[in-house]
């Protein structure tokens, strides 16, 4: 009997990412007693059970509210911030369109994107792959962390002063540039160090 992997989340909102008691009794009912549920460091569960059952189990839980997404070597959903300054100053709405637009894509590596609403950073975002930072008005960009290394590194500022529009154009590009250009299982810090960052400023945000 095949066992399959699948990631789950409650999408977010003001107060960050959180989950149901309905959402997560219902998640423990269902999956059957053989399967494994994993709590990842990028705010997804991991969900590993039975295949004859799973797309009946993904279906009950998407009805709920949940969101399900691929695992392995694709972007990861946005690992978001707690929204503290309120939905509009943080910019809930364009962090959760930013979302939609980015999670479950294969890549060489996983990739992991984080949002931060304001300067506080509190989603870490300097130490994801690619890190967005909400400014006022404009948005900062960040590429290159690498938190799981006995050397960690903070991402280095990418571009500066861009508007939402620019800011997701410009995280699409990046992603596609790593689908074509990215070694199998090469890091994005490392494919940033083998391309540098001043090459993919030029071909990725100019």
């Amino acid at each position: 009997m095949g066992m399959m992997k699948f990631a789950v989340t409650p999408g977010f909102e003001v107060g960050g990412t959180i989950f149901k008691p309905e959402q997560l009794a219902l998640l423990g009912s269902i999956i059957g007693e053989n399967a494994k549920i994993e709590l990842t460091n990028f705010k997804q569960l991991y969900v590993e059970m039975e295949v004859e059952r799973l797309e009946e189990v993904k279906r009950k839980l998407s009805e709920t509210g949940l969101e399900i997404y691929p695992v392995g070597f694709v972007t990861k959903s946005l690992i978001p911030c707690n929204f503290c300054r309120g939905a509009e100053d943080a910019g809930l709405e364009i962090a959760q369109k930013l979302n939609r637009m980015i999670a479950g894509i294969s890549t060489p590596s996983p990739l992991k994107i984080g949002y931060a609403g304001c300067a506080l950073g509190t989603s870490e975002p300097l130490l994801k792959d690619i890190g967005v930072v909400k400014m006022r008005d404009k948005f900062d960009m960040y590429i290159g962390g690498e938190p799981k290394s006995l050397k960690p590194a903070f991402a280095e500022l990418f571009v500066t002063g861009v508007d939402a529009e620019q800011m997701m154009d410009i995280v699409q590009r990046l992603i596609t540039y790593f689908q074509n250009n990215g070694k199998n299982k090469e890091k994005f810090s490392k494919f940033i160090g083998r391309i540098s960052i001043e090459k993919l400023r030029n071909t990725v945000a100019s």
